[in-house]
């Protein structure tokens, strides 16, 4: 969490869908997706971001809603969900979308994954992984 954001401002951890609420773009009156908020759910400053969705930084301050900013934020959430479905907690599927090297993937994370468009391996992975928990 970031201190300096209000509690009010800070996403709730605990389940998927309060994730997801935070992450409405407030200022839209369309279905958006924020990026600003999710650079503050996953600790990502946004030129990192913007790098990682293949936009130029400005967009995601001025276009937030374009169609490339939003179908790469709804694929990172895709892999998200799969992972908290598997961990049980969203805190920890942000933390291992985020750090934890995948051996079967040259130890690249997720989230270096999706940025390379790699959203259905990572997907497929964390299926096998649930059906081993499951099987």
């Amino acid at each position: 969490m970031h201190p300096s954001v209000p509690l009010a401002e800070q996403p709730a951890l605990d389940t998927f869908e309060g994730l997801l609420n935070f992450l409405r773009e407030p200022e839209s009156a369309v279905p958006a997706l924020s990026p600003k908020r999710f650079g503050r759910a996953l600790n990502v400053d946004l030129q990192t971001l913007a790098q990682q969705a293949h936009v130029h930084r400005n967009t995601l301050t001025r276009l937030p809603g374009s169609e490339s900013v939003q179908r790469f934020l709804r694929e990172a959430l895709r892999v998200i969900r799969a992972a908290s479905d598997v961990s049980g907690h969203v805190g920890q599927a942000l933390f291992w979308y985020r750090n934890h090297p995948l051996p079967s993937f040259d130890y690249k994370t997720a989230e270096t994954l999706v940025a390379e468009g790699r959203t259905e391996d990572v997907l497929r992975y964390v299926m096998s992984l649930e059906a081993g928990v499951a099987g």
